[in-house]
Formats: C-alpha cells, sequence, structure tokens
C-alpha cells in the first residue's frame, strides 16, 4: 500500500512539475493517456532514484562535501534528464528541454513531493 501511496504522490508531484516548470512537459492524446504516462514516468523516476542515487552519493562523496551538498542539485537534474531519456526510449510522451528545465524541475519535484507527503502519510498508522 506505501508503495502505490509514493507512486501516486510522485506523479502528482510530476503533474505539478509539469504545469511550474516550462520545458518539462507530459503529452498525450486523451486525459487518461497523460494520467497513464505520469503514472509510468513516476515510476521510472523513483527506480532510476532508487538504484542510482545512493551509488552516486557514495561515489560523489567528496564532491558533496566540496560544495556544501549543493552538487545534490546538479545530481537531481541528471537523474531527472535520465528519466527523461528512459521515457523517450518507451516512447513515452515526456519530454524535458534541456538541463535547466531539469534543474529547476528535478527542485520543483522535490519540494512539491514533499509537502504532499507531509500531508498524506505513507502507511495507514494503527493496522
Amino acid at each position: 500500500m506505501g508503495f502505490l501511496i509514493r507512486l501516486a504522490i510522485t506523479a502528482v508531484a510530476l503533474w505539478i512539475t509539469t504545469l511550474i516548470v516550462p520545458g518539462v512537459e507530459v503529452g498525450g492524446r486523451s486525459g487518461a493517456n497523460r494520467v497513464l504516462t505520469l503514472v509510468v514516468v513516476a515510476l521510472i523516476f523513483g527506480v532510476v532514484n532508487a538504484v542510482l542515487k545512493p551509488l552516486i552519493k557514495v561515489v560523489g562523496c567528496v564532491f558533496y562535501l566540496l560544495t556544501l551538498g549543493l552538487f545534490a542539485l546538479v545530481v537531481n537534474a541528471l537523474l531527472f534528464l535520465l528519466t527523461d531519456w528512459i521515457a523517450g526510449v518507451l516512447d513515452l510522451p515526456f519530454q524535458v528541454d534541456g538541463f535547466w528545465a531539469a534543474f529547476w524541475g528535478a527542485i520543483v519535484m522535490a519540494v512539491v513531493t514533499w509537502l504532499i507527503s507531509v500531508v498524506v502519510p505513507d502507511r495507514l498508522e494503527g493496522r
């Protein structure tokens, strides 16, 4: 259940990011097609972050220390671009137009995901 909630939160955050950040776009012929695209891209984004981000943190820990954590913004933007590339390979109508769109898109995604996560719990308490 927690996985589905996280996936829904990420999909909503991705949708809000497409509304706020110019250059981050999701296409589709119908509303249902767009929703499905958002869910699949959110799943790709989650897998990319779960697999690569810990490896990058270990390998690049010196850069994180030297830049006082600002290197994380660049890493997040590159992971966002990787998600765009994978979506393109899978022929999904999701597009990120360059590094700066990915940079701001990753920041908006992180903030919106955090805000939604504060309101919506990962799992139901007491079950």
